[in-house]
């Protein structure tokens, strides 16, 4: 009994409430209340937005910063393909250029036959006596071809492979060749040394030789064919009490900068050493 007494009392103090809000309603009185409530719930919600696109900021920024360095990165990557390309046209216009000055220069001597090679190979010392290249006796080389560039002679072939050559250049101590001073017309002897200079041996004592005459070779002793240009003669030593005259040589060819050289493929080495009678001592 009292338990039903209760519900209905709970009943009738909710139909009062539900009454009085809705009296209240028709009233007006939660137009102003409702205005209220709006104008906060929309502050409310910028303030949340707001803080909102701060926060998705914060968070998307390692994303951000991960996308820019990809990026940067694949620029560089670009740049650094660029720049290799750059160098390789460099390269080419420089090897084109040099086969210009080689076509040019062996069409200002039809008498010889030329074969182009290129260097693959140089001495490990830093005074250059030989260099390697890439023609062998497949492209019909043999021991004792003289080799050249545009610029001047550079020594000759001494061994042979069948795809491969070493040449033995004027700068070798072993080197010896007959050369002659174009202006004072005289012969004498080019050598070669461990350092890689050269000079020059055996000028007479009574010839007039002077600081930059040109040196070509002589043709004598049948090793180079004549008038290959070797370089040009400096720093000139004569002693009243020695037999000749000795200079130091500038050669003409950069040794540590040789790419493509000629061989001279129609010339026939002559050795005359058996026909050189023996010194006595």
């Amino acid at each position: 009994m009292k338990t039903r007494f209760s519900r209905s009392l709970q009943t009738t103090i909710i139909f009062l409430v539900v009454g009085g809000i809705l009296a209240l309603a028709l009233g007006g009185f939660f137009s102003s209340a409702s205005a209220s409530f709006g104008r906060s719930l929309i502050s409310a919600q910028t303030w949340v937005s707001t803080r909102y696109i701060t926060i998705r900021d914060f968070f998307n920024a390692p994303s951000d910063i991960a996308s820019l360095q990809q990026r940067n990165a694949q620029l560089e990557s670009e740049i650094s393909g660029l720049q290799t390309q750059v160098i390789q046209l460099q390269q080419q216009l420089t090897d084109t250029q040099v086969l210009a000055a080689l076509v040019d220069f062996s069409q200002g001597s039809p008498e010889s036959v030329y074969k182009a090679a290129s260097v693959i190979g140089r001495d490990p010392s830093p005074f250059l006596h030989y260099i390697i290249i890439n023609s062998g006796s497949n492209a019909g080389l043999r021991r004792g071809m003289p080799v050249v560039t545009n610029q001047g002679l550079i020594g000759r072939v001494d061994a042979v492979i069948a795809d491969a050559a070493r040449v033995q250049l004027v700068t070798d101590p072993s080197s010896a060749i007959n050369i002659r001073l174009q202006n004072a017309d005289t012969d004498a002897i080019l050598v070669g040394s461990v350092t890689g200079d050269i000079a020059i041996e055996m000028i007479s004592q009574d010839v007039d030789v002077q600081e930059g005459d040109v040196i070509l070779t002589s043709g004598l002793g049948g090793n180079y064919p004549p008038d290959l240009l070797v370089g040009q003669l400096f720093n000139l030593r004569k002693r009243d009490y020695e037999l000749f005259q000795t200079a130091s040589v500038q050669s003409t060819v950069d040794f540590s900068r040789l790419e493509i050289v000629l061989v001279i493929m129609n010339f026939k080495p002559i050795d005359i050493t058996p026909l050189v009678p023996e010194t006595t001592p």
